[in-house]
């Protein structure tokens, strides 16, 4: 379903969007580079928003990056449990709107009228 990434499509992008392309490179370094994070928390938190946006590519990349970082079998799966309960904890957050609507359309009362 997904394109293996190959030198040639990192050549195409690179052709088409150079300057997109190179300041984006400069924005990842400086993400990932060590501060008030080291390296190992910021590819954990990295597996799991990419689980969470559901990007193969960076689920690939960055489980790599938090094991190359020193993070366990472990931590890389709590991560991903982490970035589970956050998801379906959104989903019921936002059940609130759906019985807000549901409210306003039965006139404030609670249920069909």
């Amino acid at each position: 379903m997904y394109p293996h990434p190959t030198p040639e499509l990192a050549r195409r992008r690179a052709e088409l969007a150079p300057e997109a392309l190179s300041a984006f490179k400069a924005f990842s370094r400086a993400v990932f580079a060590p501060g008030a994070l080291d390296a190992k928390t910021k590819q954990l938190i990295a597996v799991a928003v990419a689980h969470v946006t559901q990007c193969p590519y960076c689920i690939k990349g960055h489980t790599e990056g938090a094991a190359r970082a020193g993070a366990s079998d472990a931590e890389i799966m709590e991560a991903i449990w982490v970035a589970a309960e956050m998801r379906a904890g959104g989903a019921y957050a936002h059940s609130a709107l759906a019985l807000q609507t549901l409210e306003d359309l039965h006139g404030h009362g609670h249920g069909p009228a």
